[in-house]
C-alpha cells in the first residue's frame, strides 16, 4: 500500500487507550491507535497498520486508503472546523443547565 503519512507523523506514536483521528490541513485523517475499520455492509477491512492515512479529497485509487491525490487535484480544507456543529451548541448548552435549544 502506498503511505500517504504526512513527515510529522509518527506511525510508531501510541495515542493511549482508543483511536485519534486528525484531520491534516489540506490532507487525509490520519487515524492512530486502537481502531476497527469496515465499509458500510460491516465487513472488516484490513487496514495493514496501526496508523493510516484515510482519503478526504475522494480522488485516492486506493479509498477508502489516501495515496497523496490531494496534492495532485488542489484538495483543500482546514484542520479544524471554521464554527462549531449544532451538536456541540446543545451539548454545551445541556451542560450549564440551560434549554437545549
Amino acid at each position: 500500500m502506498v503511505s500517504c503519512l504526512p513527515d510529522d507523523v509518527d506511525p510508531a506514536a501510541d495515542p493511549g487507550p482508543g483511536a485519534t483521528i486528525t484531520p491534516y490541513r489540506d490532507g487525509p485523517l490520519i487515524v492512530r491507535g486502537d481502531f476497527r475499520l469496515t465499509d458500510q455492509d460491516g465487513a472488516e477491512i484490513d487496514p495493514g497498520r496501526e496508523t493510516i492515512a484515510l482519503c478526504r479529497c475522494g480522488k485516492s485509487g486506493i479509498k477508502p486508503f489516501c495515496d497523496g491525490s490531494h496534492k495532485r487535484s488542489g484538495f483543500s480544507a482546514p484542520s479544524a472546523p471554521s464554527r462549531p456543529r449544532p451538536a456541540a451548541r446543545l451539548r454545551s448548552a445541556g451542560r450549564r443547565g440551560g434549554p437545549a435549544a
